[in-house]
């Protein structure tokens, strides 16, 4: 009987095997790591961004990328905030958060494919005009104070379960069963296996992808409305470097960036991975600063994988 094969074992395994090596790590580390309320902590932590890289995974499978997410839930938040402060429900602030952000996602895929740019340049200075424009509203000040009923968006529970975990399992399952089940879900990758080729084949590429960058923006505006509720605040610099988390998660889980490859799961393994490390490290006291050059070498290390992988 043939032994199985070790590089395609770490090809399909390796992001699971990582992440149990390390959990075993941190757990002989630290013996607060595996107590249940640190546990639900991680996840209710991974929610936030492991929500935007959902979004993001959709993107990268079409060879694409967007910096503009933590710009973007910034922008939701205020918005969201401002709902509230005007007298507003929950629910009316929950629809104009949501359509903020994907306003704004379908504006970067239109102008990606109307103005043949560059995913990096166009969501590069959609990340600037998305901060700007949160500042402008605010003036550079903090929104706060909510009922209590929105703030349970981000600190309630809901059957014991905190309600940001739901929405993120939620999230993850939708996205699954688009990508596996839909139209959309074998158009997104094959577009990010050959473009032209779709496009000869009759199908409208660029509509497909303006939508997909949309649903980045979606769920960026969901992040928004969790992470306002949870805070009870929406800040100018909220989101400020989660791109770079929601990245790493993406290409950690085995979503190739040239597109065409790449699971859902795979993406919720990986955040599950950074909020694991995240965690860790502040269990561990490692300071802030050598945090930021931890996170550096993961998003160096897993574009290496990526190219490895190929």
């Amino acid at each position: 009987m043939k032994s199985p094969d070790i590089r395609h074992i770490m090809k399909n395994y390796g992001i699971v095997i990582a992440f149990i090596f390390i959990c075993i790590i941190l757990s002989i580390l630290s013996p607060v790591f595996l107590t249940k309320i640190n546990i639900i902590n991680i996840v209710r932590q991974t929610s936030i961004y492991g929500i935007m890289a959902v979004g993001m995974t959709f993107v990268i499978l079409t060879g694409g990328i967007d910096l503009s997410v933590g710009s973007l839930l910034a922008v939701s938040g205020v918005a969201c905030a401002g709902m509230l402060k005007a007298g507003y429900g929950p629910f009316p602030a929950f629809i104009v958060t949501i359509l903020v952000g994907t306003f704004f996602g379908l504006v970067n895929g239109f102008i990606i494919n109307a103005g043949k740019i560059t995913p990096f340049v166009v969501t590069l200075g959609m990340m600037s005009i998305a901060r700007g424009l949160t500042m402008l509203y605010t003036k550079g000040y903090p929104i706060s104070g909510f009922d209590e009923g929105f703030r349970k968006i981000g600190g309630g529970y809901f059957i014991g379960i905190p309600v940001p975990i739901i929405i993120f399992m939620v999230t993850v399952v939708l996205a699954w069963l688009i990508l596996t089940q839909t139209r959309l879900g074998r158009y997104t990758y094959a577009i990010g296996g050959n473009e032209e080729t779709v496009r000869l084949s009759g199908i409208n590429a660029p509509f497909f992808k303006t939508l997909i960058y949309g649903i980045s923006g979606l769920t960026a505006g969901i992040s928004a409305l969790i992470l306002t509720s949870r805070l009870n605040s929406a800040e100018t610099i909220a989101g400020t470097g989660y791109e770079l988390d929601v990245i790493a998660a993406v290409v950690i889980g085995g979503t190739s960036l040239s597109g065409g490859r790449g699971a859902i799961w795979g993406t919720f393994i990986g955040a599950l991975l950074i909020g694991v490390i995240n965690n860790g490290m502040n269990l561990l006291g490692i300071t802030a600063y050598f945090q930021l050059v931890v996170k550096g070498i993961i998003i160096i290390g897993a574009v290496l994988l990526d190219r490895l992988r190929d």
